[in-house]
């Protein structure tokens, strides 16, 4: 599992004009299952995406088609961990 953890370089009026296409790419990978949440940080300078996939590399090719990523209008870095414990709801998680 993967926690990607974008923070904005931009500000946020130019971010507001790709976040429609951000969230169609967003969509698109809840849709094949590797991505399990998202949303904005608080207070709004980036966002956090859980990601299920079998590789950081192939994470990384995902992410390289985000309109944010594209328009270099974020910094994000990529977490690897192994679930260990979760609550039933998420087992699913678990390796």
């Amino acid at each position: 599992m993967f926690i990607i953890n974008l923070t904005y370089t931009s500000d946020l009026a130019l971010v507001d004009q790709f976040l429609d296409a951000h969230i169609c790419f967003l969509n698109e990978y809840y849709a094949t299952g590797v991505f399990q949440a998202s949303g904005k940080k608080v207070p709004r300078t980036g966002g956090v995406i859980f990601a299920t996939i079998e590789s950081k590399k192939a994470l990384q090719d995902i992410i390289a088609k985000d309109p944010f990523y594209k328009h270099n209008l974020a910094r994000y870095e990529v977490i690897e961990f192994l679930p260990s414990k979760t609550s039933t709801t998420y087992d699913f998680l678990l390796d």
